[in-house]
């Protein structure tokens, strides 16, 4: 069925010469020589997946000049600090306020518990840290006073003051 059909090889070709921009394009082919008749030219295949091909004409890349002036972009990227090391004392503050809460302690110290996550979520480390410091010691406080007031009603429960 195809008759005066000759299939010739390729030669093997290296990788494409030029920029990507270049070569990505797909490029015209050579017009057939009109030496040929029809019958008897030749048809070669085109492989679409092959982007250097012995048919194209060598067009040098425009691209190069370009290529020689530019310089390499820098890649930046910013390391924060682990704000997960910093300890917010949610859950004792959060135990405080429902269960400790002596003169609003405890509110105070879920109200600087809450700010150290939001800082923790800007990435402001000395900030985080500082209301962590802040939000501790109002647990601490709110814990011992109202375990100091809880043992004082126990002890006056016990030992009331008309024994005196």
């Amino acid at each position: 069925p195809f008759e005066g059909v000759a299939w010739t090889p390729r030669p093997p070709q290296g990788p494409p010469q030029g920029c990507f921009a270049c070569i990505a394009k797909a490029p015209a082919l050579r017009q057939a020589s009109p030496v040929l008749s029809p019958s008897s030219a030749v048809y070669l295949m085109e492989s679409k997946s092959c982007k250097g091909d012995s048919l194209r004409p060598a067009v040098p890349c425009k691209h190069s000049v370009e290529k020689k002036t530019m310089t390499n972009p820098t890649t930046v990227i910013e390391i924060y600090p682990d704000t997960t090391e910093v300890n917010d004392y949610y859950l004792w503050s959060i135990f405080n306020f429902v269960y400790l809460n002596f003169c609003c302690l405890g509110f105070i110290a879920l109200a600087y518990s809450l700010k150290v996550r939001d800082k923790k979520l800007l990435n402001d480390l000395n900030g985080a840290v500082e209301d962590a410091k802040t939000a501790r010691l109002f647990n601490i406080t709110s814990s011992a006073l109202a375990t100091f007031c809880i043992i004082l009603i126990f002890i006056f429960l016990r030992y009331p003051l008309t024994d005196y």
